[in-house]
């Protein structure tokens, strides 16, 4: 599975939005990755960002 997937499940799967370390230590990527699979997913308009560096899956 390809890193923004992973990251896109674990925002999908979580009942609120998270900070990129909480989905770092979630999923075992390491904090870097995780920061550019956010960026990617967030110019794909996959992720939303409903406060300051919290994530959260779009619905």
């Amino acid at each position: 599975m390809e890193k923004n997937d992973i990251v896109l499940k674990a925002l999908a799967d979580s009942a609120e939005p998270l900070k990129a370390g909480d989905i770092a230590e979630k999923t075992g990527i390491d904090k870097k990755d995780v920061d550019k699979a956010i960026k990617a997913l967030t110019m794909l308009g996959k992720i939303e960002s409903p406060k300051r560096c919290f994530y959260s899956a779009k619905k």
